[in-house]
């Protein structure tokens, strides 16, 4: 790591401590020539995730985005945040975790479905609803009598 002051190459860790999360390393480090102190932080970076479309078109897969649709679905139900981002956890952690760093937004909204469902029947009709795009109330008929 070059030094922040001087630019010399070498400096050494003086200390270093990880966030509670333990995803984060703060480091303290001097510089070998100046003698100048100064913080760096380390992140791990997460695979790239890829989401392929309806349309074939190839997206950046969003969290934020995917969090916006699941609290839409459990908007007013007894749904907490931490239930919500455990969900998003446990999506991207499979996603990550595949083979492969490609996911079809069908199998991504069948991963948030069978979580969803889990949770709240109500949520999980309004998600679905969106998802496999019911077009009237026999579409809805259909999904409740699969859940009974």
């Amino acid at each position: 790591m070059k030094c922040i002051y001087c630019g010399f190459a070498d400096t050494k860790v003086a200390d270093k401590r990880t966030s509670e999360q333990g995803d984060i390393s703060r480091r303290r480090r001097e510089c070998l020539k100046c003698g100048k102190r100064f913080t760096t932080y380390e992140k791990a970076e997460k695979a790239e995730i890829f989401v392929i479309k309806k349309d074939g078109e190839k997206k950046e897969f969003d969290r934020e985005k995917l969090e916006k649709s699941i609290k839409s679905a459990c908007g007013k139900r007894p749904v907490s945040e931490t239930q919500i981002v455990d969900i998003l956890d446990d999506i991207e952690m499979r996603l990550t975790n595949r083979n492969t760093n490609i996911v079809s937004t069908s199998e991504l909204g069948r991963l948030v479905l069978t979580r969803i469902k889990k949770l709240d029947l109500v949520a999980y009709m309004r998600f679905a609803s969106v998802f496999l795009d019911f077009e009237d109330l026999e579409d809805f008929q259909q999904e409740i009598s699969k859940l009974k």
